[in-house]
């Protein structure tokens, strides 16, 4: 059964491939009036670094989904694709190779997860190992001086000489595993209900505490590090988690309600944090749009953008997505927008949803607590990311900084949802892999079929 689920795969693997070959070679001819000459070696570095994935996914995680691969490359591919087509335009900082090098890190990353985390419950015995290792790695930016870890204001990088690397990206798959664990050890409790409040019954009081303590630990991220993206993605995931474990609706309000409020007194408190929202209320005003740092002109680009794709786009290499700032990273989703239109759009976030939809899928048919929490908490931080960074981009929401999971140019980010990636395959491989006895049973039956 096994077998026939991989070769399933491998055609849709290999249909991704084509998918983003045939992209890349539009890109070419709108551009120049010719495929592009490095086509050739690009998908078969493109398919070689996927082979090596499906052919480690297929020795390590054979009853893994073998939908998850397909749908991470197509849309990794399709990241590759914008990062070149905005280097072809002499988008400074977009580069097709180191992109498509990172993205060999991160299958190397993928399969060098699977290979040693043989079983991902062990994790549950590192419950508070993981919460450290996350709360140090998000403190590191924040301890280091101004020219070792800021970048346009927000102190989340760690750079050293040519170096750098994004912490808080590792951070967040870290405190994932933490909250897994302790919601497993600690969901009886918090699901206990104490006073009820016209249809919702509230927690007790007593048990307010890991709520408080992960709010004050976003609120420390956003006011510190300047970092709102990431301060959002680990406080609405560990509300999403403590949901998952204990089927409680006062814990989204009340976390919703303690986010609101604490994202409002922090805007008074330090102007970093107003000027956000300011930004965010009114983006087409002078005072913001003519600012060179911290303005709205980023943000009015990408709308421009967005509006002169339309529905159906300019088509690949005819737009002018050059013109936003940082479209290769922070804004590749405007970008796309411009290029592909809304019906392009619509097409990339169901492959996002699907994936999503696949983790959940795993997390229901996990047969414990932990992996139930784990590929929950895993499936939603995904979700929550793209839904943080197209809110800020379409200005749905104040911007935040995150980018685009596997198509935004850079390393540390592509790297941690590479990660991601192979943990959700190593849940789904437990969850979907028949007890010993079942397997033994259909290879009897095989057997005396012959």
């Amino acid at each position: 059964m096994p077998a026939k689920r991989r070769v399933a795969q491998l055609v849709m693997l290999a249909l991704a491939v084509l998918i983003v070959m045939g992209a890349y070679a539009n890109v070419g001819l709108a551009v120049d009036g010719r495929v592009p000459a490095g086509m050739l070696a690009y998908g078969l570095g493109l398919g070689g670094i996927m082979l090596v994935a499906y052919l480690v996914l297929a020795k390590f995680a054979p009853w893994a989904d073998p939908l998850i691969l397909p749908l991470v490359t197509l849309i990794n591919g399709l990241g590759l694709v914008m990062i070149y087509r905005l280097e072809s335009a002499k988008m400074p900082g977009a580069s097709a190779a180191n992109q498509i090098m990172w993205t060999g890190l991160g299958v190397v990353m993928f399969a060098a997860t699977l290979v040693v985390l043989r079983d991902h419950r062990m994790l549950q015995r590192l419950t508070y190992t993981a919460g450290a290792i996350g709360l140090v790695l998000l403190a590191i930016p924040a301890l280091l001086p101004g020219s070792l870890s800021e970048v346009q204001g927000a102190k989340i990088w760690i750079r050293i000489g040519g170096f750098s690397i994004q912490p808080g990206e590792f951070a967040k798959l870290a405190l994932v595993v933490f909250f897994a664990g302790y919601l497993v050890a600690k969901r009886d409790v918090l699901a206990l209900a104490g006073r009820r409040l016209l249809f919702i019954d509230l927690p007790r009081a007593r048990d307010l505490g890991p709520v408080l303590a992960t709010w004050g630990l976003s609120l420390l991220v956003l006011v510190f590090e300047k970092d709102l993206g990431t301060s959002l993605l680990l406080f609405g995931t560990f509300i999403a988690m403590i949901y998952i474990a204990t089927q409680r609706t006062s814990w989204v309000l009340i976390g919703l309600l303690l986010f609101v409020g604490g994202a409002y007194l922090a805007g008074l408190a330090f102007s970093h944090v107003g000027d956000r929202f300011e930004i965010w209320l009114n983006p087409g005003s002078s005072e913001f749009y003519d600012r060179e740092i911290g303005g709205s002109y980023q943000i009015m680009q990408g709308l421009f953008g967005f509006g002169a794709g339309g529905i159906l786009g300019t088509g690949l290499g005819q737009g002018h997505p050059e013109l936003i700032p940082l479209s290769f990273s922070d804004f590749i989703f405007a970008a796309t927008g411009e290029e592909l239109g809304l019906t392009g759009l619509m097409a990339l976030l169901m492959l996002y949803a699907l994936l999503v939809e696949r983790g959940l899928r795993t997390s229901l048919a996990a047969r414990d607590p932990f992996s139930k929490l784990l590929s929950g908490g895993l499936a939603f931080l995904l979700a929550w990311q793209v839904f943080i960074i197209v809110g800020g981009v379409t200005n749905l929401i104040p911007l935040t900084g995150l980018v685009t999971p596997f198509m935004s140019q850079g390393g540390s980010a592509l790297l941690a949802n590479w990660i991601l990636i192979a943990l959700l395959v190593r849940t789904s491989d437990a969850a979907r892999r028949p007890p010993p006895q079942a397997i033994q049973n259909e290879g009897l039956t095989q057997v005396f079929q012959r």
